[in-house]
């Protein structure tokens, strides 16, 4: 009686794995016996392009609106100097560059700044 239960025990968690598994959606197919299977859908692992694609209009859309504010005499002068510090602070002036998007942005905002 009790290997009995024990097969009762795992079925029964085996019914519960898969369930979970379903939970996060599924796909329903039908066999050639007519009888209907149901299988976990299959996660996509892609990378996010659209969110990655935000993040770096987001940082020009910052650089333009730091460059607008500023202007480009003080943004240069304030670059000069975080290019003598350290590695980390070199790397960030040379990402901090004024390049031709940042400066389109700013020239398009400098008007609605004060």
């Amino acid at each position: 009686m009790a290997h009995a239960a024990n097969g009762f025990d795992r079925r029964l968690k085996m019914i519960g794995k898969k369930r979970a598994r379903l939970a996060n959606g599924y796909v329903s197919q039908v066999g050639k016996d007519g009888l209907v299977i149901f299988r976990p859908k299959r996660r996509s692992g892609g990378f996010p392009i659209k969110g990655l694609a935000l993040l770096v209009l987001g940082f020009f859309v910052f650089k333009g609106l730091i460059l607008a504010h500023l202007g480009e005499g003080t943004f240069e002068t304030r670059l000069a100097t975080l290019s003598q510090g350290s590695v980390v602070e070199q790397t960030g002036a040379w990402i901090m560059q004024p390049d031709v998007v940042s400066q389109a942005i700013a020239q398009q905002v400098r008007p609605f700044m004060n």
